[in-house]
């Protein structure tokens, strides 16, 4: 046994001990109380992000054979029932006040409003709660009710996505941390905290949209982070609804900077100024040359990779770390709009694929009984999804929660079919790796603090992993698995 495992061992006895491991026993849609022992450690934690889904309007297909029936469904899901509203979707425009969804293609080529004032609009809130039945803006030549549309999976495009939901952990109550669009939700995913500092985090003030300004020139090359040309601002919010803007650079800790003991960590991404780059906000991490300029401090350097197709061949190099944040290209991101593709699910079959296989790593006894993989989207995307978010209380509760997004959980350990219904949001995954790692829960005293609890519900090691089931998918073209354009400009 390592050191560091020896260190991971003794904090969990002494949870164990303090009777704080069996909590999540007695939740909705946990495993049995047996399965929080043995104390265990995950060597790697995989944290994939894709763009802008839900999950009414991506996982239908959990609904209908061959991978699922109408009973496995429920819009109060008991059990191992996938909360999916498959019929009459909340339209206050819709005569009745309900519409019935239709199909689009995962590669649409329209783009809807998913900003904070577009979350506003698709709330609806009232007397504190979401009604869920608002309407989305459009961008481009859209289909008539845009937003009240799912995934049309007649050529079998979501497999990869429906197996891994039924085969492994899928969580029915996943809510993104923040009321708007990616640049805030990579930085919770990262940092715990869209905030610029560690005092505005407890303030309630946080970056709620994506880049705006002078500075570039949009699309794939809107700039952010600390080494943006002058004149890119971001917009903040306030307690009570007011905002302001400043230069998109903060100063707070990473999940990143609580690393220790020989914990490694890299952050893919296809490019080093985008919004989809978390760390490129973070002073100490970018230490920029000057506006305008490239990041140089030397977290940046020996932790930031700017193929995110690198993570396939770290794998079979055995050079996994142990924590990596893999940030899609644009072709393979589940964005919808002008640049959107229909490879996503190919190429998370590819990563979980690559782990399954491989026998050579971590002393010869492979990844996939040691690797944990979290599977998550960054945002709604403005599409339709019929669970209202809890708004949370003080001045927290003017950016957070967010709409339902998708989370999969994928391990040897995981139970097949495994359903949670368990309220979780990004903080839950930081909080998880925190425990995984022997870090105190909550560390950050951002979104990891307020979460409630993290995922050890979805692993049950009380019983021997699992063998590796290779999971069907197209294979991906050569030229999408090497593209680096980032995922849309939102």
């Amino acid at each position: 046994m390592t050191m560091h495992n020896a260190r991971v061992l003794a904090v969990f006895t002494t949870l164990l001990v303090s009777g704080l491991l069996v909590t999540a026993a007695t939740r909705t849609g946990t495993p049995p109380a047996g399965a929080q022992s043995p104390p265990f450690t995950f060597q790697h934690v995989i944290i994939i992000v894709q763009e802008n889904r839900t999950p009414d309007n991506l996982f239908q297909g959990l609904c209908t054979a061959p991978y699922g029936s109408a009973s496995s469904c429920s819009t109060t899901p008991s059990g191992s029932q996938y909360d999916i509203k498959t019929s009459a979707w909340l339209d206050k425009f819709a005569p009745g006040g309900t519409i019935a969804p239709k199909t689009v293609p995962l590669a649409n080529t329209y783009d809807l409003d998913h900003s904070h004032r577009g979350w506003l609009a698709q709330c609806d809130l009232s007397g504190g709660a979401c009604k869920m039945d608002g309407r989305a803006h459009c961008s481009g030549t859209c289909l008539p009710t845009p937003q009240f549309r799912y995934v049309d999976n007649s050529t079998g495009v979501l497999n990869p996505y429906l197996e891994l939901a039924t085969q492994y952990g899928w969580a029915n109550a996943m809510f993104q941390t923040n009321q708007g669009p990616s640049y805030p939700a990579h930085q919770f995913l990262f940092g715990g905290t869209s905030a610029p500092s560690a005092s505005d985090d407890a303030a309630g003030i946080f970056a709620s949209e994506n880049i705006v300004g002078t500075g570039g020139v949009g699309g794939f090359d809107k700039p952010a982070g600390c080494a943006a040309p002058s004149g890119t601002l971001v917009m903040l919010i306030h307690p009570g609804g007011s905002t302001t803007t400043m230069y998109p650079c903060f100063e707070h800790q990473t999940m990143a900077d609580l690393f220790h003991g020989g914990v490694t960590w890299r952050y893919y991404a296809p490019a080093p100024g985008t919004i989809w780059t978390a760390p490129n906000s973070i002073k100490h991490i970018c230490q920029s040359s000057g506006m305008g300029g490239s990041c140089t401090g030397p977290m940046w350097t020996n932790h930031l990779d700017f193929k995110a197709r690198d993570v396939l061949n770290d794998i079979a190099s055995c050079s996994l770390r142990s924590v990596s944040w893999v940030i899609p290209a644009g072709p393979y991101s589940d964005h919808a709009g002008p640049h959107s593709g229909s490879g996503g699910p190919a190429w998370i079959a590819s990563i979980v694929n690559a782990i399954g296989k491989n026998t050579s790593c971590d002393g010869g006894k492979g990844y996939w009984n040691d690797t944990a993989i979290v599977l998550t989207w960054d945002d709604w995307g403005g599409w339709y999804d019929h669970v209202a978010p809890t708004i949370l209380a003080g001045n927290q509760g003017d950016y957070q929660y967010g709409f339902r997004v998708p989370l999969l959980v994928v391990s040897a350990y995981t139970p097949k079919g495994y359903v949670n219904n368990v309220h979780h949001d990004f903080g839950t995954i930081l909080r998880f790796v925190q425990r995984n790692f022997g870090i105190t829960e909550g560390a950050l005293n951002f979104a990891d603090k307020r979460a409630d609890g993290d995922l050890r519900a979805f692993f049950d090691f009380a019983k021997p992993p699992r063998p590796f089931t290779p999971i069907a998918a197209r294979p991906m073209p050569a030229m999408m698995a090497n593209d680096t354009s980032p995922p849309d400009d939102d």
